[in-house]
């Protein structure tokens, strides 16, 4: 990356990623915490933003939990995927072998009792961080993919979209063979889709290019480190948030700035913000009520009395 304005980006990118959440208040009382949270939901017109924490029941790492990817592995940041061929080939191999665990896993309880909200009435939509596309699947209607969805490839040359599933085959067709040589435990599926892999089965995975122009600079449809977020999907945020009472975060440290910008703005705006989750999160000396603990238990809790 010789060119100083990428070199910077590229940086910038690195140093979001290592961003580390330190706990930074008491956390409500468990008791007053689901009490309040429970009334918030009750009251209706709830905009969720869920984070990694909602789709690890469903297999899937979160990034800075105990034992999230970070502490194993970094994820690729948009300079290199347009700039570092090295490192794009690499993540392609990674991804062929690792995304196909992602693509099997299914909605968990947490994904569907916000689908059942929604449903109810209680829920105006869910903004998601997560690009597994498991909100959708469990059933929820009104959801915007804040950072996208590893379901569509697209191109950063001439912009063509392919299905992952049509990509995915012609890699396969590409590669005979390399998928049954490769040994992989689905518990170190990153959350990005890709695995770790040694650089002797990097070097003989076969990568391929854009059916429309045959370049190789393929990306899956995701924002990643060091890539804005698209104008027209804040838009639809911002259009959400306009229509909701109150926000009620799920499972995210908001430790990146497009998740906690919504935050910002629904204070801004007077409206409620509770959060729910495992660990620090970035928000929680600014909003009203922080239950500190599992994501699934504390929902079921509240679902059962509502």
């Amino acid at each position: 990356m010789e060119d100083p304005a990428v070199a910077m980006a590229h940086a910038s990118a690195l140093r979001s990623i290592a961003r580390v959440v330190e706990e930074k208040v008491d956390p409500t009382p468990a008791d007053v915490a689901k009490a309040r949270i429970t009334e918030q939901v009750a009251r209706g017109k709830v905009l969720v933003l869920s984070g990694a924490g909602v789709s690890t029941d469903s297999g899937i790492p979160d990034y800075r939990g105990p034992r999230g990817s970070l502490s194993r592995h970094r994820p690729m940041t948009y300079q290199e995927f347009r700039h570092d061929p090295a490192a794009l080939h690499r993540y392609w191999a990674r991804s062929f072998v690792g995304w196909r665990h992602m693509d099997a896993a299914a909605p968990n309880r947490v994904h569907e009792l916000f689908a059942k909200w929604e449903v109810n009435g209680l829920v105006s939509g869910v903004v998601t961080q997560n690009v597994d596309g498991l909100h959708q699947a469990a059933g929820s209607r009104n959801v915007v993919a804040l950072h996208g969805d590893l379901a569509t490839v697209v191109c950063l040359n001439c912009g063509r979209r392919e299905d992952r599933h049509s990509f995915d085959a012609r890699l396969e067709a590409a590669n005979p063979g390399y998928l049954e040589s490769i040994r992989v435990e689905v518990d170190m599926v990153n959350p990005d889709g890709d695995v770790t892999l040694n650089e002797s089965d990097v070097s003989r995975f076969n990568l391929l290019g854009c059916l429309s122009c045959g370049s190789p600079l393929l990306k899956p449809d995701v924002v990643y480190f060091g890539e804005p977020v698209p104008a027209a999907r804040k838009a639809q945020v911002a259009e959400l948030l306009e229509r909701s009472q109150s926000v009620l975060v799920a499972g995210s440290s908001l430790a990146v700035m497009s998740g906690m910008r919504i935050v910002l703005d629904a204070i801004k705006q007077g409206k409620e913000v509770a959060v729910i989750n495992g660990g620090p999160g970035r928000a929680d000396d600014r909003v009203g009520t922080v239950w500190r603990t599992q994501l699934r238990p504390a929902l079921e809790a509240i679902d059962a009395q509502l």
